[in-house]
């Protein structure tokens, strides 16, 4: 079985400010972790895995060359490879954009790794514009 698990590198949500005047999220000096409900993804993976061994996990995030870090963790955690898909035309990408670039990005993966029997999000599903990816 191969499984893709979508992840996000977010800001730890026992420590977050908010910028008073902004209304926005200061992400300076807020440390970054893997979002808890892709966490939980994640884990789902991994059992499946422990019941079928053969299975592999593949990890893919968007986000800064930080984001890397929560690359790492999940492959400690249980991924056996991640996936980075960063860029200065990415910044700012809202939920739409988002969804469209992550699900180009799962069809280039797919090219190198196959065809992925199923694909595990957190906790909203990634769509792409027509409901097909």
């Amino acid at each position: 079985m191969n499984i893709l698990v979508c992840v996000k590198q977010v800001p730890d949500t026992t420590q977050i400010k908010i910028d008073p005047v902004k209304h926005t999220l200061i992400r300076e000096g807020v440390p970054a972790i893997l979002n808890p409900f892709d966490g939980y993804a994640l884990e789902a993976a991994a059992r499946i895995k422990d019941k079928n061994p053969d299975t592999k996990i593949v990890v893919v995030t968007m986000g800064p060359p930080q984001a890397v870090a929560v690359l790492k963790e999940c492959v400690a955690i249980a991924a056996d490879k991640g996936y980075l898909v960063t860029g200065r035309t990415f910044g700012g990408s809202d939920t739409l954009a988002t969804s469209y670039i992550i699900s180009h990005a799962i069809k280039k993966i797919e090219e190198t790794e196959g065809a992925f029997d199923a694909i595990f999000c957190g906790r909203n599903l990634l769509r792409q514009a027509g409901n097909r990816w």
